[in-house]
């Protein structure tokens, strides 16, 4: 039996602290976490601050009480000062100020990923802030009480930032979208999907303001401007959402790292110090898509990272079976999914990568209420292996895309999927479904 220290415990954190705790027996497991909850679900923020849900309860899926419970020793709201990885000791200071030193036998990094600050003026003045921990949506709700915010300007036009704006229009407020490239969303879709989502966005009144760069706040205590390379934005307040870096302050000097400061881990999740972990968004992820280590930030990935960690250091030998970024969003209906590379991507990675497109009715045209699919399916031309896949609708097409990513993880060409055996009900598709369809018309 071993001891085991876990450093934080959101996502991954508790995803390998239940693993162990549920499945092997008579290991020691000690917690730390600076913050003062457990396992805040993010990505679920937006729908509390635009009202689509009735409160905050259900985005937490665990809690102290219920890991100590199971048997776990958990300090909260303690900063780890130092790990000495050759004698393996973690020195802890609690909020109160005692100290704490906690020797392990392995432990497990899952200290998170922090917001991206930009070096702008400004940036520190009242109202200017960052969503991403339950504090973050808690004082966004309590401001937006206030009459005197109206205009909000988001910075940042990935998920977060499209997600957000949303959510502030749902109060009633002016939102700004501003985003240093010409479209949202550009990591995970092609042209012809950011278009329809900057359209969605227009038509419910986001003021889009792309292909610029935020040059400064202004106020006097309070925001009260955001001032870009091409104009002025009113502003009453700024929500900062441009991206996250991996949090690599414990070890970066002893660990190897990743390009961007992530703790690099092969398939097992073991860093490269011997009974050393790293899990979810402070740690590299092994990219099919790509063939090579990569880091793709997503709670999904966060909770397997977790599980294979777990199994790993008490003696059950898995290894990941890597990722493809699967991913999606929904913004006033508009349902849109991708996994793996964009086409776009594809290329300028040096892929002869082609695309094809097909869009039709999620279901036969006899049935009354029905939408159009849009999909594309990313192939590498000379292997024929599927690279990528995205999907647009306002029907609910996200189970499509599981497909798309195992065939990534798996290598299934392109050609597989022309006479694919899908089932056909009226009530569901049709029965040329858009995917097969897809395939059928692939060069």
């Amino acid at each position: 039996m071993s001891k085991i220290v876990v450093v934080g415990a959101n996502h991954a954190g508790t995803a390998a602290i239940n693993t162990i705790l549920d499945n092997y027996k008579g290991n020691e497991v000690v917690v730390f976490d600076r913050n003062s909850n457990i396992s805040f679900l993010g990505c679920g923020m937006a729908l509390w601050i635009g009202n689509q849900i009735d409160g905050p309860e259900g985005l937490f899926y665990s809690s102290k009480e219920k890991l100590e419970a199971k048997g776990a020793v958990i300090h909260m709201e303690t900063d780890i000062e130092k790990i000495d990885f050759d004698n393996k000791i973690v020195y802890a200071v609690t909020k109160e100020g005692k100290h704490i030193e906690e020797t392990y036998d392995k432990i497990i990094l899952a200290t998170g990923s922090l917001p991206i600050v930009p070096n702008i003026p400004g940036k520190n003045l009242e109202n200017v802030q960052f969503v991403k921990l339950y504090q973050d949506a808690a004082s966004v709700i309590e401001k937006l009480k206030h009459k005197e915010i109206e205009n909000i300007t988001v910075v940042g036009a990935g998920y977060i930032g499209v997600e957000l704006a949303e959510a502030f229009e749902r109060h009633g407020k002016k939102v700004t979208l501003i985003d240093s490239a010409e479209t949202c969303l550009p990591n995970y879709y092609d042209e012809e999907f950011t278009e329809m989502m900057k359209d969605n966005l227009k038509s419910h009144n986001i003021n889009l303001q792309f292909g610029q760069l935020v040059k400064e706040i202004k106020g006097n205590g309070k925001v009260e401007e955001v001032v870009t390379d091409k104009g002025t934005y009113k502003s009453d307040m700024v929500i900062l959402a441009i991206g996250f870096k991996p949090n690599n302050a414990l070890g970066k000097d002893k660990l190897e790292l990743y390009k961007n400061g992530a703790y690099k881990v092969d398939l097992k999740q073991e860093t490269s110090i011997k009974d050393v972990y790293a899990i979810g968004d402070c740690a590299t992820v092994f990219d099919n898509s790509i063939h090579e280590t990569n880091y793709i930030a997503l709670a999904t990935n966060a909770v397997r990272s977790g599980v294979v960690a777990a199994h790993n250091i008490c003696g059950t030998e898995i290894e990941s079976e890597g990722v493809q970024g699967s991913n999606g969003i929904s913004i006033y209906g508009l349902n849109m999914v991708s996994t793996g590379l964009t086409l776009k991507k594809a290329k300028l990675l040096g892929m002869n990568a082609v695309a094809t497109d097909y869009e039709d009715l999620q279901k036969p045209a006899f049935i009354k209420k029905n939408n159009p699919v849009k999909i594309r399916i990313v192939y590498d031309f000379d292997t024929r292996k599927i690279l990528g896949a995205q999907m647009a609708s306002k029907e609910d097409i996200s189970m499509g895309i599981h497909m798309f990513s195992l065939a990534i993880q798996e290598g299934v060409t392109i050609d597989k999927l022309k006479l694919l055996d899908i089932l056909f009900l009226p009530h569901f598709n049709q029965p040329y479904n858009y995917i097969t369809m897809a395939a059928l018309t692939a060069k």
